[in-house]
């Protein structure tokens, strides 16, 4: 079956499980969501009545005793955040320090995505199987298919495939620079877009820019989703809902960083303009992980207290909001005095891997994220080792994690075991742009800044 189109027939089971984490009875929906779903499987679609069905189940009443406050409105977000959020948020970087420290975001991020692209889709177990048989447990180098044909079958690597046009799977012996990824189209595109709509861009604006910069097929799920609703003239912020099961998913959340990279030191601000974003393709936690994160890249560029950091992405989001409950977990492990393998466990037991609306959820990754920020203790290898051993969606979570630690240290606090690989060279599917130096991306994101 062609997942081009991301047909109705096979979003069935993801809505019945995002319905239900919404807070509505969907029980009665399951046996004909498994029948439709089936029968997708076996190539035959029944788009009526998947339709019919996804009404219904959208239309499911939430229970009295769902307790949590989820606005999707920023009136309503900034209504629903906690009561002592910091906003203290004077000692903006300038000049050199202020260019230091968003190379080092870029580079940063770069090398996080680089480290998890070739294991994304693996399994936890298969990760870390493979690292600990080439002794990268804990991770201190990026990862070589040059491992010996034994353990070669043995974690079914190859060499050849297909990712974002290369014919080539990016394990570190085989790039000269950073490939390219979604997770660094989005922070390229929004360098293009903020430089083309200015600070006072809209979402109309973001969804036409992805129609202008990016092709159809280098965006997936929710984004894919939304990216169909807008060329049906279905626009912000319908396009994040409509038959859209995938709005809790990851994908705005890997598109946060540029919106804090070019408000260093204002979290507020930084969120609102993932805000902005976010909505194009998602609702409710799909939105707070893009304002967390864009949140905590903020207060990265003044802070290099990693719960402080934490802290300002949970102040721009609803505190009684699922991913709130969720990240406040995590710090309480921490608190609690227990290692990164007992806490990765931990979110392991609560999320299901191979459970794909689980894999690619919003909630799950950003207690990762928080996880290998909190037991990387401000140390790119040991954070971004963290968190592709953790599992899900690797190079995401690595990207995210790599660049808040680098906005924190600077490109000169990075280590060239690290950075070197990269060549100062990014490839990119973003119109306009192609293969280009990391460090002219930096130059232009600190020239929108002043």
């Amino acid at each position: 079956m062609n997942h081009l189109w991301l047909t109705l027939s096979e979003t069935v089971l993801i809505e019945l499980e995002q319905s239900a984490d919404e807070g509505r009875d969907v029980r009665a929906f399951a046996d004909e969501a498994h029948l439709i779903h089936e029968m997708f499987g076996q190539g035959k679609l029944m788009e009526d009545e998947a339709r019919r069905l996804l009404d219904k189940i959208r239309e499911a009443p939430i229970a009295s005793d769902f307790s949590f406050i989820e606005p999707n409105c920023l009136e309503g977000i900034k209504k629903a955040r906690p009561g002592n959020r910091k906003t203290d948020n004077s000692g903006k970087p300038r000049g050199g320090e202020l260019y230091d420290k968003i190379y080092g975001a870029w580079l940063a991020r770069c090398a996080g995505c680089l480290l998890g692209q070739p294991v994304e889709g693996w399994r936890r177990g298969r990760i870390t199987g493979l690292l600990k048989e080439t002794d990268n447990y804990p991770v201190k180098k990026y990862i070589s298919s040059n491992v010996g044909e034994a353990l070669r079958a043995k974690y079914r690597i190859a060499d050849e495939g297909n990712v974002y046009g290369s014919n080539k799977i990016n394990w570190i012996n085989n790039v000269l620079h950073m490939p390219e990824d979604d997770d660094t189209n989005y922070t390229i595109l929004y360098l293009k877009t903020l430089e083309t709509y200015g600070r006072n861009f809209t979402s109309d604006d973001v969804s036409a820019s992805w129609l202008m910069n990016v092709p159809l097929l280098h965006v997936c799920t929710a984004e894919r989703v939304a990216y169909h609703n807008f060329t049906n003239q279905i626009t912000p912020p319908l396009s994040g809902s409509y038959y859209n099961a995938y709005r809790e998913w990851i994908g705005a959340q890997i598109r946060a960083d540029f919106f804090g990279y070019i408000n260093p030191s204002d979290p507020e601000t930084a969120a609102e303009y993932a805000w902005r974003d976010a909505r194009i393709s998602h609702v409710k936690n799909g939105i707070y992980g893009e304002m967390f994160v864009a949140a905590m890249l903020a207060r990265a560029a003044i802070d290099s207290g990693i719960k402080d950091i934490i802290d300002a992405g949970l102040g721009e989001i609803p505190e009684k909001s699922r991913l709130t409950e969720g990240v406040k977990k995590v710090l309480a492990w921490y608190d609690e005095g227990i290692n990164w393998e007992q806490a990765v466990e931990r979110i392991n037991q609560l999320w299901d891997e191979s459970n794909g609306h689980h894999w690619c959820h919003t909630i799950s990754n950003a207690m990762i994220c928080t996880a290998g920020l909190l037991w990387g203790d401000g140390d790119l290898e040991k954070t971004i080792g963290i968190t592709i051993c953790a599992g899900f969606d690797t190079d995401c979570n690595a990207a995210t994690t790599g660049s808040i630690i680098g906005m924190m240290k600077g490109a000169k606090g990075l280590s060239e075991q690290w950075i070197k690989p990269l060549g100062n060279k990014i490839k990119s599917g973003i119109d306009g742009f192609g293969l280009t130096e990391i460090s002219e991306l930096a130059e232009r994101t600190v020239n929108l800044i002043q």
